[in-house]
């Protein structure tokens, strides 16, 4: 759950690499300003799912949190030091999303899917010959790898008609998925479209958002025919170069409270709303979609 201090952590106990002398100070340094920052959000409670009059003033202080966290850990000597292959300032906002929803979610259930998930993606059967086929399923689960997911571990059990052997599969099913992306061009939206199209063939009930700090998209670009549910940019800015955020004159926008709160509101309508849908249900109303 905690995607950012793992990988921190991960930098304090690797072997070999982040072993020299400026990468260990530089770990201590981030160190004591994530556990303030941890505290601070575990501290904090709420929004939850009965909608209150707080639930404003709560989100703006988690992305004041988030915000002065953010701008720490992103001066020029850390993120000089730890490129973007560490992940170590793109996995931030991933934890930011986790403190935003931990407390509704685990109203609904404490055993709900939330953070990484390998999420269930499609399933066949693939027994060698047909002898091994009339004993067991030979089960095989394609999975997606999601950087954020609110939703279920369903454990199932698989067995041929007329045999004793079970096969136990565990699927994770996704009611929210959420991409996390410090900046979102043509090629992530792309991708992003494809693994929603992915989720809902499956589970028609999950939407897929979209969430970055900045865009790098064109205005030549056609959202409609995307597959995601909604992108939010935090910044509402266009996407800069790593190297030119340093520069002078460079103004980089603030993380903006309504954005968080209207993802925050999306995901809570979701996730407190009736998912009635199909034929049956249509066919009283006489439309189906």
């Amino acid at each position: 759950m905690y995607v950012h201090g793992d990988n921190l952590k991960q930098k304090e106990n690797h072997g070999t690499k982040y072993r020299d002398a400026t990468s260990v100070s530089y770990v201590k340094e981030i160190r004591v300003e994530y556990d303030k920052w941890n505290k601070a959000n575990e501290d904090l409670k709420g929004p939850h799912i009965e909608i209150k009059e707080t639930d404003s003033e709560t989100i703006k202080e988690r992305v004041r949190l988030f915000t002065e966290y953010k701008d720490f850990i992103d001066e020029q000597k850390y993120a000089e030091q730890f490129d973007s292959r560490s992940n170590l300032h793109s996995s931030v906002l991933e934890e930011f999303i986790y403190y935003l929803f931990k407390d509704i979610v685990f109203e609904f259930s404490e055993h709900a899917q939330l953070g990484k998930a390998h999420a269930f993606k499609d399933v066949f059967f693939n027994a060698p010959n047909f002898r091994e086929m009339v004993t067991k399923p030979y089960t095989k689960i394609e999975k997606k790898d999601h950087d954020f997911v609110i939703g279920v571990n369903i454990d199932t059990k698989m067995q041929v008609h007329g045999s004793t052997d079970i096969e136990e599969v565990t699927l994770q099913i996704p009611a929210v998925a959420i991409e996390c992306k410090t900046y979102l061009d043509k090629t992530m939206l792309e991708g992003s479209s494809t693994a929603a199209e992915q989720l809902k063939n499956k589970n028609p009930n999950g939407i897929y958002i979209v969430v970055s700090e900045w865009l790098k998209l064109t205005s030549q670009v056609n959202l409609g025919k995307y597959k995601v549910d909604q992108i939010y940019v935090l910044r509402k800015q266009k996407n800069t170069d790593r190297e030119f955020r340093y520069a002078d004159d460079y103004k980089k926008n603030p993380i903006h409270e309504d954005v968080v709160e209207h993802l925050f509101n999306t995901v809570r309508e979701h996730l407190s709303s009736d998912w009635e849908k199909g034929v049956e249900y249509g066919l009283k109303k006489g439309f189906l979609l």
